[in-house]
């Protein structure tokens, strides 16, 4: 039966890839795909007088942005930046860090918004990798600049970086630039957050960039994009402008102040890290904001055990959605609004459908004796798509690990459902079996979680410790004992001796919003 233009079928073949099919009309990678900044280009122009940002600055209108990306296109290209040379950002949710970003994209430049891990020396290390032709920085964000004997510019005053870029791109014309951008260029490099080590830089053309931030048209979306760090947003930003729609920047993710401007600013679309969940939906403010408008709130950067899926959908209603993904590959599956429903065993765990266009496959671990043999169904996740990064910027060692005749290792642990969901069990490394029943990170938490005094838990395995950090809800106190019987009960005694029990008033954090794993660990004892 021929499948009519648009639609998506599922297909697993016989090596056990999971290939999510669409018509030509529907692939982002078709014939007459246009760079995305072209896209943007052509949608702040049509965007005109009407206002495409709002920042803690003012508004800035689809009109003024253009104007800004010509400019500094201009004064990027005065300074000698071309193809195959990087531009990287320490940046702000500003939009002259947007207009700098588009700059560079229209002359054929890479670009890169750089995360800010703690410590000089591995924000130093960081740079070295990635090795810009050029580095930005404004007020907002000199505080990361490490040493560094990369030329260094500056958007606004900032101690001792004497060369003010907007000052040479305010002395430029505002004319249309042409844009220069080829699809085989080298186009943007993605900064992990490096929560543990020095931050890993994953590598895309102009091409898999395009097909990153492809989006329908939807302009009626008010994207709330939060978070001091432009790095964090950069996709959603993008998106948002291609599809027609409103940015809302904010600098943080504080709970009350997001609720605040869901209310104000008529949201649509919201994304969330676990912890900014738990933080939302228990915040006391949730019952006396209208969040009618509010169409879709995505948390990701976890699977979410199904106790807080519970609770996410029963306080802020139809709306709760959950993606997989990553830096290094786009996003893999969604779980949209109609399908989240918690109290469904099979939907619970589900991290969603596989994507159009993106394929996945498992592999079975070598220590199982199938000699790392492909599956239909379990093992750990292999992914590509059109999307997805080429390798990592100057890491051979770990690109080749994980690079791998053009599929990413994930290293996550997954599975297949009889229905298609893909399920993120998962690091592999950290997943076991134990007494014949595998024992994941999230199952411990949810076990937890299910106890009438947590609030909250994040496990974290340490060799043959399962360490977890507990929060308590007000009022109560956590008895490690009673932590250790939940645990024996559903995953056996072993299980339960291996747990370590930290008590913690809030479960510590990175800059990212993610629960800060090596700071769990220094809170256990020794």
């Amino acid at each position: 039966m021929r499948t009519p233009p648009g639609t998506v079928r599922n297909v697993t073949n016989t090596a056990g890839t999971i290939r999510t099919t669409a018509s030509p009309t529907a692939s982002p990678t078709a014939p007459g795909v246009h760079p995305s900044v072209e896209q943007i280009v052509g949608a702040l122009r049509d965007a005109g007088d009407r206002v495409v940002l709002r920042h803690p600055d003012g508004e800035t209108t689809g009109g003024e942005l253009l104007a800004l990306v010509h400019r500094y296109a201009r004064a990027l290209a005065s300074l000698d930046i071309g193809p195959g040379d990087i531009v990287a950002q320490y940046g702000p949710n500003r939009p002259d860090a947007l207009a700098v970003r588009y700059a560079t994209h229209l002359i054929d430049a890479g670009a890169v918004y750089l995360s800010a891990p703690p410590g000089a020396d591995r924000r130093a290390r960081q740079l070295e990798q990635i090795d810009p032709a050029l580095v930005v920085v404004f007020p907002q964000t000199a505080h990361w600049l490490p040493a560094t004997a990369a030329p260094v510019v500056a958007v606004g005053p900032v101690e001792g970086v004497p060369r003010r870029l907007d000052e040479l791109a305010a002395a430029q014309s505002s004319e249309p630039f042409a844009s220069r951008s080829h699809l085989s260029d080298l186009g943007t490099v993605l900064s992990s957050g490096g929560t543990t080590g020095i931050p890993k830089s994953s590598v895309r053309d102009v091409a898999a960039w395009a097909a990153a931030v492809a989006t329908p048209h939807r302009p009626e979306r008010r994207q709330l994009a939060s978070g001091a760090e432009a790095y964090l947003t950069q996709i959603l930003v993008a998106q948002t402008i291609i599809g027609g729609g409103t940015v809302v920047l904010r600098d943080d993710s504080e709970p009350a102040a997001l609720l605040e401007q869901i209310e104000a600013e008529g949201i649509t679309d919201l994304f969330l890290v676990e912890p900014q969940l738990v933080a939302l939906m228990d915040h006391p403010d949730l019952a006396r904001r209208d969040l009618s408008t509010l169409r879709t709130l995505t948390h990701i950067g976890a699977s979410a055990p199904p106790t807080l899926r519970r609770r996410a959908r029963a306080r802020l209603g139809p709306v709760v959605a959950h993606t997989y993904g990553a830096s290094e590959m786009g996003i893999v599956s969604a779980l949209r609004p109609a399908e989240y429903d918690p109290d469904d065993p099979g939907r619970a765990t589900s991290a969603g459908r596989v994507l159009p266009g993106v394929e996945v496959r498992f592999r079975r671990s070598a220590a199982s004796g199938t000699d790392g043999a492909l599956d239909p169904e379990f093992g750990t996740i292999e992914v590509r798509s059109p999307a997805m990064a080429h390798g990592y910027r100057n890491r051979p060692g770990e690109q080749a690990e994980h690079f791998v005749d053009g599929w990413y290792r994930t290293g996550d642990l997954g599975r297949l459902d009889a229905e298609g969901y893909l399920h993120i069990l998962g690091r592999a490394a950290d997943c076991a079996v134990v007494d014949g029943r595998l024992v994941t990170p999230t199952g411990v938490e949810d076990t937890l979680m299910r106890t009438d005094a947590v609030r909250y838990a994040v496990c974290v395995v340490d060799g043959d410790r399962r360490v977890v950090a507990v929060q308590a809800w007000d009022g109560a106190g956590i008895d490690p004992q009673t932590c250790r019987d939940a645990v024996a009960g559903e995953h056996g005694e072993a299980v339960a001796a291996s747990l370590v029990v930290v008590p913690v008033d809030d479960v510590p954090l990175t800059e990212q919003g993610k629960p800060d794993r090596a700071a769990i660990l220094a809170h256990a004892p020794s």
